[in-house]
């Protein structure tokens, strides 16, 4: 019998919320509620599917660039999940982690993520990974320059030690990524974390996920070989 694979952690790149609004007839900033709301549903159905670590595509660092209107409400968002979500997240045994670029958030965000993650710290049903942000290359440069920074000689320097100074230090890596809304690319998502993740592209956009979309991509998962070029 074929072994069969555990999903420790899953990758999620939530595509598609503002063409989901266009495809209802509904502004943009719509789409991003719609997508904020299954954000929260996805968490609780990884409890239920035994997922130890969600980690999100919730805001690249490409993703400044849009208007400055649509970064206010993504970041209105942001507030929401921080602020009032919390409580029953942390009910749900849920652990609260921001990875990416925290300095260039407002002052009161980065105060209401220092919050989260202290009263969450020792929930253990599933670490949630929010990534704001968040670039993968960003995210390496930085660790390059922590490394230079604290002088560590090179004969020192290998993946192990690298992977200390990255924001996702003491995970695993991500055995399955999926992408929804058709496109087919990770768009500086966990880009040194993802090398041997399974990778899964979903037509649907992110409001239209469902349960039933994420256990098929469990079954997806476990059917999937794994050699890690063996």
């Amino acid at each position: 019998m074929a072994e069969i694979n555990q999903l420790a952690h899953l990758g999620i790149i939530m595509d598609g919320n503002r063409r989901w609004a266009k495809n209802n007839g509904l502004a943009s900033l719509v789409g991003h509620r719609k997508g904020y709301e299954k954000m929260k549903e996805v968490a609780s159905w990884c409890i239920e599917a035994g997922v130890k670590v969600l980690t999100v595509y919730a805001f690249s660092t490409e993703n400044w660039n849009r208007s400055e209107y649509e970064v206010k409400y993504l970041m209105d968002l942001f507030r929401l999940v921080l602020k009032n979500d919390l409580a029953k997240l942390a009910e749900q045994g849920i652990r609260v982690n921001v990875i990416g670029q925290k300095e260039r958030l407002d002052a009161d965000i980065q105060d209401l993520i220092a919050q989260a993650e202290i009263k969450t710290k020792n929930n253990q049903r599933l670490i949630f990974n929010l990534a704001i942000s968040y670039g993968g290359r960003p995210e390496i440069i930085q660790a390059v320059k922590k490394i230079i920074d604290q002088k560590i000689a090179i004969e020192k320097i290998d993946e192990d030690l690298i992977k200390k100074f990255l924001w996702t230090d003491g995970l695993p890596d991500p055995d399955l990524i999926i992408r929804t809304s058709g496109e087919h690319r990770l768009s500086n998502f966990l880009t040194w974390q993802s090398v041997y993740s399974e990778l899964l592209f979903i037509d649907k956009h992110w409001p239209d996920f469902s349960q039933a979309d994420l256990q098929q991509a469990i079954e997806v998962f476990n059917n999937r070989q794994r050699r890690y070029g063996k």
